[in-house]
């Protein structure tokens, strides 16, 4: 049949055979060549990550009040100092704190700074076991300066969650770590010697003494709880408690509970929220002996305000 064909047409003949097989074997090529948008379309999309990662940045401050003791260069200094006492004598108005959390999923790294200088009055200390002569200085600008910086870093882990309605859950967390401690501790104290003789008439009385431990230092570990509950998106609260030292090298034992709520402001791609809350931590630390022996048992308290933001 090619042979009665023109040889023009059976020229023809093999290329639109190979051309008819070309658009079944490759129709992509031809789609694609007539809508590149469609193709586009076809195109994978990089699909989007279920469990983002989560930055929550927040800095406060700790109005702290403090009751306890503490023994320095063998001398045991009893305290009891609301905020108000402390502000009259302390070179800083608060406990100023910096608070850093990454998550990611149920795994989450936190970080916590606490720096402050606590001046104490006469009349919010008290000499344990005096000798003739030796009291607490009422003279000195402070009777007592202890200055207190702490670093706490740990992991958390979500244990549990139950999720409620209109964005609502609860969820408890599983918290590990550790809490450095630094610590300076200056007393002064007034040395009064009265000398008196009768005939001369003759009476005399002054001088000063200081109580000094500097770079006081030690690390706990740090095991605890948090419950968190979100009753809306803007509005969340929770409760944190925790315990630590049990005498692993660190403190005989230490504690913390806090507390806060939260409302925040939503933003493009950020939330900014202000939050308020109680804090109280109590540590007992004891090292050294004799001239040489300090001990702080302290338990500092007192409402927390401030800013976060989240990303």
């Amino acid at each position: 049949m090619l042979r009665a064909l023109p040889p023009m047409l059976g020229s023809l003949v093999p290329a639109l055979v190979f051309a008819a097989g070309s658009s079944l074997a490759f129709p992509h090529l031809l789609l694609a060549a007539d809508n590149p948008a469609r193709a586009a379309q076809q195109a994978e999309v990089e699909p989007a990550d279920p469990e983002p990662w989560r930055f929550n940045v927040a800095l406060y401050g700790w109005a702290i009040n403090i009751g306890g003791n503490l023994t320095a260069r063998n001398q045991t200094i009893d305290t009891n100092a609301s905020f108000i006492d402390l502000v009259q004598k302390s070179d800083s108005l608060a406990g100023f704190m910096g608070y850093f959390e990454v998550d990611k999923g149920r795994v989450g790294f936190y970080s916590d700074l606490v720096f402050t200088k606590l001046g104490f009055g006469a009349g919010q200390t008290r000499y344990r076991n005096p000798i003739a002569g030796l009291n607490i200085s009422a003279t000195a600008s402070a009777a007592l300066t202890t200055q207190i910086f702490i670093i706490e870093m740990g992991g958390i882990y979500e244990l549990y969650r139950w999720p409620g309605s209109d964005a609502s859950f609860t969820a408890v967390d599983a918290v590990g770590g550790f809490r450095y401690w630094n610590l300076s501790v200056d007393a002064s104290f007034d040395a009064l010697i009265n000398i008196d003789f009768s005939r001369l008439h003759l009476e005399r009385s002054g001088g000063i003494a200081v109580a000094r431990a500097d770079a006081i230092q030690w690390v706990d570990p740090v095991l605890g709880f948090r419950v968190r509950h979100q009753f809306t998106p803007n509005q969340q609260v929770f409760v944190r408690g925790d315990v630590g030292g049990f005498g692993l090298g660190g403190s005989q034992f230490s504690w913390q509970a806090v507390g806060a709520y939260s409302y925040a402001w939503q933003f493009t791609g950020y939330q900014i929220a202000a939050l308020i809350g109680f804090r109280a931590l109590g540590v007992d630390y004891t090292s050294g002996s004799g001239i040489d022996a300090f001990r702080f048992n302290e338990v500092l308290y007192g409402p927390i305000i401030g800013v976060s933001f989240r990303f």
